[in-house]
């Protein structure tokens, strides 16, 4: 769980382009830099974006990705809910 805290953390962060660099994101956040770089890799693997932008030192997704983790209220019709009824 603190894993997936910790990427929401990142993307926030990621999205406001205003994670610093490196080692002010890693200082940010209370880990190391190298750990920093785990997660970064981790979130690649699941297709984000991201990259560091150098002119304004921050990671920046390339392109606009959302990140969710967790359930959420999906509307359906009752009839839905239970194939047999009807």
């Amino acid at each position: 769980m603190k894993h997936v805290e910790l990427i929401e953390r990142i993307d926030r962060l990621i999205r406001l382009q205003a994670t610093g660099t490196p080692e002010e994101l890693a200082k940010r956040l209370g880990i190391s830099k190298t750990k920093l770089y785990r997660m970064i890799h981790m979130m690649k693997e699941l297709n984000a974006p991201v990259e560091y932008d150098f002119a304004i030192q921050s990671f920046t997704y390339v392109k606009e990705v959302g990140f969710r983790f967790g359930f959420y209220a999906n509307p359906f019709f009752p009839d839905e809910l239970n194939p047999f009824v009807g």
